[in-house]
């Protein structure tokens, strides 16, 4: 493989910079450090997890050559009814990337989708349609939640 031509290189941040007092060659030197932090700061993932609307998570995808795709996501809180509207556009879709959550039922905390090694009618899963998202639950039924759906915009 060849590192020439890498889209996904770190962010980096120079703990010091040595500004010049030249007016001219300060306007230069402000605008690149800038330009260095704002690049730094906007390739991090952000950690806000909205629940009434998607937000951009910061991550970028490059599924389709050399491409960037931004990555969406949302919160769902769910109580007893297990099918509920997701609100996601197919339109501008370019497919899931995470589909996860977690679980109560009877005061214990499971994840989802939940694997029983034990009891396998315990399972809980999870899918999503295109209007829906969708648990099944076995023997364990889960009474509130929280589903993370997180999702590509087409490339």
């Amino acid at each position: 493989m060849s590192s020439t031509n890498v889209p996904n290189q770190t962010s980096f941040l120079r703990t010091s910079w040595e500004f010049p007092e030249d007016p001219k060659e300060l306007s230069v030197q402000l605008n690149r450090s800038y330009i260095d932090i704002a690049n730094s700061v906007n390739s991090r993932t952000i950690g806000i997890f909205p629940v009434n609307r998607p937000g951009t998570t910061g991550n970028e995808y490059f599924t389709n050559g050399n491409r960037k795709q931004q990555s969406f996501r949302r919160l769902y809180q769910f109580t007893t009814t297990l099918t509920f509207p997701h609100g996601i556009n197919f339109i501008t879709f370019g497919g899931f990337v995470n589909i996860y959550g977690t679980f109560v039922s009877g005061g214990v905390w499971y994840p989802l989708p939940y694997v029983d090694t034990v009891a396998i009618g315990n399972q809980v899963s999870i899918k999503v349609d295109s209007t829906n998202i969708i648990i099944t639950a076995g023997a364990i039924v889960p009474t509130s939640g929280f589903v993370v759906l997180e999702w590509l915009s087409q490339p």
